[in-house]
């Protein structure tokens, strides 16, 4: 976090900042000038990359640039600041990471604006291609897990819940289709996105998947498992709770379980 107050009124010097977290976000508050922001994460799968950036609802004050080849390529304009859902993903090429420029945009009086947003950096195994929609292809490929890939599920996702399908919405416009789930119990989950109604006492949560993954509301009890994205839930395996049950305890037998359920 930062302000564009704090620069000197006569500099034209472009100010520089390094983010070496694979995931956080950048507030720049009065934006004057330019920003140049370098997303260097430490890790040794640095040069194999995904950048994923989302802009807060209340984005104001500049514009941001993708630096590609000595070539300034325009992500977001001050005007689509305003669609806080918009997330703009695109690839790191080299070990040096991903360079945004973000250039204030001009202004007449000193009413405070912010520009903010959130990143995330992703490995190619999480995000196939330089599209947010194919972001959660890793969580939401469209098919059932196999057995290991269940087990696996439970001891890495970011969210596991056993819960009932509610209601089932789709979004064409984004290729999106949201699964609110009315869970019965809470094994994990990393963020608060399932949480209790003060009425009803039930927890309730949405889940996320692609629009061509074609969810449909089915009865029963399923195993909910999947990976948080700029705070929103993406379906991973998801199973109905009797099977995923027959297959860990199977595997509890063998002592093939990777983790404690």
């Amino acid at each position: 976090s930062g302000s564009g107050l704090s620069w000197e009124p006569l500099s034209r010097a472009v100010e520089q900042v390094h983010l070496r977290c694979t995931r956080g976000s950048l507030e720049w508050l009065y934006p004057a000038r330019a920003l140049r922001v370098l997303l260097e994460p430490n890790v040794a799968s640095a040069g194999h990359t995904t950048v994923c950036i989302k802009p807060a609802s209340d984005f104001q004050g500049a514009s941001i640039y993708v630096e590609r080849g000595g070539q300034l390529h325009l992500v977001l304009g001050e005007a689509q600041g305003a669609r806080p859902r918009h997330v703009s993903c695109f690839s790191a090429c080299s070990a040096q990471g991903v360079a945004l420029f973000l250039q204030a945009s001009p202004q007449r009086d000193i009413s405070r604006r912010t520009a903010s947003f959130q990143y995330e950096l992703l490995s190619n195994q999480s995000a196939a291609g330089t599209d947010f929609k194919k972001m959660a292809l890793v969580e939401a490929m469209c098919r059932p897990c196999d057995n290991m890939e269940l087990l696996m599920a439970i001891c890495s996702s970011d969210f596991v819940v056993k819960g009932s399908i509610q209601n089932v919405s789709h979004d064409s416009e984004n290729h999106l289709s949201q699964v609110d789930v009315v869970v019965q119990k809470v094994y994990r989950q990393k963020n608060q996105i399932f949480q209790q109604e003060e009425g009803s006492g039930q927890w309730r949560g949405p889940i996320r998947t692609l629009l061509q993954c074609k969810v449909k509301k089915g009865g029963g009890d399923f195993l909910f498992t999947g990976n948080d994205h700029f705070g929103e839930a993406w379906l991973g395996c998801a199973p109905r709770f009797k099977d995923f049950m027959l297959v860990y305890q199977a595997a509890r037998e063998r002592g093939a379980n990777p983790c404690e359920f």
